[in-house]
């Protein structure tokens, strides 16, 4: 007996699990059993009977799963009857609008949202963005955390004014130090002075899933996590340990950051994260006369959002103040929120808190 190139000696549990793998989640290249969600399975005597379990969603997306699963069932050998169960969390545990299948099976207690921000190479701003961000949001009420995942370079310590030991709980879990309302882990606060790490990834791996598992978080309604410039394999590594939500691209508006951004994108997607929309640093330098300098050109993130069809979050201008007040400790949110360097970053705050739900 064969079933799509495969020799299946019988109808078996087995076997109806490796038939389940080409049902891909609605809107993911992944399939429902990668993603955890076949719950049981039986096969007896030509009859197929499966449940599943669903950790968000709505009854509209529940149909349509059950409409694959029984088409795909009803399309293997030797099966006479199918039934296909497809639960849905308990309103009490739906917690509204949550979009990844994996976000709530393999989240962090207490985390409402887990969002990278990334960038396909170094230097773009992307740490000053997370500061800024993780600050934007605390300013419009949110509960924030903010993870720096560059293990070899850690600059949140300095950008967010604190460089201190993490305490011990009593459950002896990690205490996150925090500054301007936004609680903080970074491989910097472990380090004496500028000693280096010399690590491979499997290291670098580990310290990233006890970050995130063994730190006391508390209650937090968005968690950012400040990933290290590039695509290899510790960044793909990183986005299939965390259960993240989504991903922000930050990038600057010339062609030789946007070739990279792409791969940024591709990484994303290999991984099944969607992406929130990106970020155009750099965007341009305005002299104290008024006159608008295009340093590294214009418009690029935004056209390239265009041509991913993906949500264009907003761009932040080369401000002096914003440098400045990275160096002091003060993310410019904090040290200016209502002048036009701390309201850039203050919008697209709100553009994707909006986009988070």
């Amino acid at each position: 007996m064969t079933w799509d190139g495969y020799h299946l000696p019988m109808l078996t549990e087995d076997s109806v699990k490796l038939a389940l793998q080409s049902v891909k989640y609605p809107g993911y290249s992944r399939d429902i059993v990668s993603f955890g969600l076949v719950k049981q399975i039986s096969a007896n005597n030509g009859a197929v009977s499966v449940q599943i379990q669903l950790t968000s969603g709505t009854p509209e997306l529940a149909q349509q799963l059950k409409n694959d699963c029984e088409h795909v069932l009803r399309a293997m050998p030797d099966v006479k009857a199918v039934y296909v169960e497809v639960k849905l969390p308990a309103p009490a545990q739906a917690g509204g609008a949550a979009t990844s299948p994996w976000s709530q099976q393999a989240g962090v207690p207490g985390i409402k949202r887990i969002v990278a921000v990334a960038s396909g190479k170094g230097g773009v701003g992307k740490s000053t963005t997370s500061v800024n961000l993780a600050c934007g949001l605390r300013h419009l009420g949110a509960e924030v955390g903010l993870l720096d995942c560059d293990i070899y370079g850690p600059s949140i310590p300095l950008m967010m004014g604190i460089n201190e030991r993490p305490t011990i709980s009593e459950r002896e879990k990690l205490v996150p130090p925090s500054n301007h309302g936004v609680k903080l882990m970074s491989m910097g606060f472990l380090l004496d002075g500028d000693a280096p790490v010399i690590w491979r990834g499997p290291m670098i791996v580990k310290t990233i899933q006890q970050f995130i598992h063994s730190v006391e978080w508390g209650q937090l309604d968005y968690l950012l996590v400040d990933l290290p410039p590039g695509t290899g394999d510790a960044q793909l590594t990183l986005c299939q340990t965390v259960p993240l939500d989504g991903g922000v691209i930050v990038t600057t508006p010339q062609e030789a950051s946007l070739g990279v951004v792409r791969k940024g994108i591709a990484m994303f997607a290999k991984v099944n994260v969607p992406i929130l929309g990106i970020v155009e640093n750099m965007s341009y330098f305005q002299t104290p006369t008024g006159e608008r300098i295009e340093i590294f050109g214009h418009g690029g993130g935004r056209a390239e959002a265009e041509r991913q069809n993906l949500p264009f979050l907003g761009e932040i201008p080369l401000f002096t103040e914003i440098r400045i007040s990275g160096d002091r400790g003060i993310p410019v949110v904090v040290s200016a929120p209502t002048e036009p360097s701390g309201q850039a970053f203050l919008r697209i705050a709100a553009a994707l808190k909006q986009k988070l739900g």
